[in-house]
């Protein structure tokens, strides 16, 4: 069973940059699809992007295409999300979410529960005006 525990959080300004980190445990983190997923207070959770296992594969929602990048190193059991150019509308609890065996970063986005399997706790980011 993969735990996931997410890092780097925070408090920042419009314009600027963070990136979170989600270090996952157990033997299979390297064979499944990966996600971040966030939500704001008072909205729908939403996800934000997804990879691949391989890394092969990325996909974004689009509010956050160019200025976030997911990626991965499995030799670390990591997934990271650099997140660039932070707006308010940004603002939101961030969880790192492991798909569940088998389910592709394509499946992931689709947000049906049965592909997202293991969630992490959340780091909360804010972005200021």
């Amino acid at each position: 069973q993969v735990q996931l525990v997410e890092s780097g959080g925070g408090l920042v300004q419009t314009g600027d940059s963070l990136r979170l980190s989600c270090v996952g445990s157990g033997r299979t983190f390297s064979r499944l699809s990966m996600g971040w997923f966030r939500q704001a207070p008072g909205k729908d959770r939403e996800f934000v992007a997804t990879i691949s296992y391989h890394s092969a594969n990325t996909y974004y929602i689009d509010s956050v295409k160019g200025r976030f990048t997911i990626s991965r190193d499995n030799a670390k059991n990591t997934v990271y999300l650099q997140m660039n150019s932070l707006k308010p509308d940004d603002t939101a609890n961030y969880y790192c979410v492991a798909g569940a065996l088998g389910v592709t970063a394509q499946e992931m986005t689709s947000m049906d529960d049965r592909y997202l399997d293991i969630w992490g706790q959340g780091t909360l980011v804010t972005v200021s005006p």
